[in-house]
Formats: C-alpha cells, sequence, structure tokens
C-alpha cells in the first residue's frame, strides 16, 4: 500500500553534543561527503516520492529555513518552535495542522543512509498497514550501522513487531531515524514538550509498534568524531 506524499523533518534541535560544528550552524546544516545531512534525508524523501516536507525550526532558525527554502523540488513549510523547544512528540503535535494528513513519515536530521537492494523509504511505505500498525520504524542493524551509536534499541519478531532492549545489555536493530505515525496517536498527549517515546511505548502495549528492517549502511552523526568514521565508511564502499 502506497502511503502519504506527506512528511516532517525535525530540524529544531540544539545539536549540542555536535558542538563546536553547531555553534556556527544548526546541526542539520552540517556536510557530510559533500552535502549537508538534512539534504541527504531531503534527496531520500524526494526520490520516494514525497511532495510536501514540514519542518519545525528553533536553533539558528533563520539560517534553517534559509537553507531549507532554497529546495525547489518539494514543497517546504514551516513550524515554529522558536518560543520553546518542543521535543520530538511536542513538535510533531504542533505541526499536525501544516502536515494535515491522517498518516505520515516522520524523518531525523542526524540520520541517512547509503541503499541497498532498492529503496528503503519505498519499502517502509509499502510495508505500512494502518489497520494493524499505529507506528512503523525503520530499523537499522546495530552491527553494520557507522557512528556514534548507542546499544541497540528494539528486538524485533519475525511478523515485523518490535519489543523494547528492556534490561538486555545489547538489542540488533537501532531505530534509524525514519518512521510512519499515525494522527490520531497524539489524542490526549500533554501539552508543550514531550517524547515521540511516550506514543511508541502506547502502540508497544497494544501490540501495534512494528519495524521493517533497513537494508544498506545506516549512518549515523552524533558527535564530531562520528564524521570521520563516517567518512571513512563512505570511501570503503
Amino acid at each position: 500500500m502506497q502511503a502519504t506524499d506527506t512528511a516532517m523533518i525535525m530540524t529544531a534541535g540544539l545539536g549540542t553534543r555536535m558542538a563546536p560544528l553547531t555553534d556556527e550552524m544548526p546541526k542539520p546544516l552540517i556536510e557530510v561527503a559533500g552535502k549537508s545531512i538534512v539534504d541527504h534525508v531531503l534527496d531520500r524523501l524526494v526520490a520516494a516520492g514525497v511532495q510536501r516536507v514540514v519542518a519545525n525550526l528553533h536553533y539558528k532558525h533563520r539560517q534553517m529555513r534559509a537553507h531549507l527554502e532554497r529546495r525547489k523540488d518539494v514543497e517546504m513549510l514551516f513550524s515554529d518552535e522558536t518560543g520553546k523547544l518542543l521535543e520530538t512528540g511536542g513538535g510533531i503535535k504542533k505541526a499536525l495542522p501544516l502536515i494535515d494528513r491522517k498518516e505520515f513519515l516522520v524523518a531525523n536530521t542526524d540520520a541517512f543512509w547509503v541503499e541497498g537492494v532498492g529503496s528503503n523509504l519505498q519499502r517502509l511505505r509499502e510495508s505500512w498497514h494502518p489497520q494493524e500498525m499505529d507506528s512503523l520504524i525503520l530499523c537499522a542493524p546495530t552491527v553494520t550501522a557507522a557512528g556514534g551509536i548507542a546499544r541497540g534499541d528494539f528486538m524485533m519478531h519475525p511478523d515485523g513487531r518490535l519489543a523494547r532492549r528492556g534490561r538486555l545489555p545489547v538489542a540488533p536493530f537501532m531505530m534509524a531515524g525514519v518512521y510512519m505515525m499515525k494522527a490520531e496517536l497524539f489524542k490526549d498527549t500533554p501539552e508543550g514538550a514531550f517524547s515521540t517515546n511516550l506514543l511508541w511505548d502506547r502502540a508497544l502495549e497494544a501490540g501495534r509498534l512494528y519495524g521493517t528492517r533497513l537494508e544498506g549502511l545506516w549512518l549515523h552523526a552524533s558527535r564530531p568524531q562520528d564524521l570521520d568514521e563516517i567518512e571513512r565508511a563512505l570511501s570503503e564502499l
């Protein structure tokens, strides 16, 4: 099933772990392999058929907006968080009137990937079954990721249902920074700042949080030293 033509990209964060690079620019504008991270993400979205993108703005918002407005291959809309940073869940909730879809894509802007077989975003969209799912997360195998990563986030059942790592020391899959969501998940959520983890915990409890495996090389930029590792990984392809 083909899902929505609309995505939200998360571009409001402070990027403190990427300092001092983020002293002068927002984190999504840092260049990796000759291109800003946000443009890597947008190129993937556009290639998968996304036509409208909502970006939230907070840190160095004028610089971020000016860069995004240069894109002519996608309609750009902006959600203003300059008064208060709302975290992931709160930021999406504030942008829902601009998103204006019952279901939509969300993409972080500190991660991107080199495709394996076919398009990962196309696979994500085709795997979306809203009758069974409240959210569907693109999940990267932890062992093949490049850049600063933690110990993994999820286990994945054969049918795609996800479970948290919990007390286990490691988990085989990372949240790759791209996911499908339903707008109805935001019903009865707090006002102000909150994390999407609140929504995923609800979906987990209902047995409606699913994942699909990323094929290719996932690249995550969290700290300045991660950029060297990513560049090395790309040079070896």
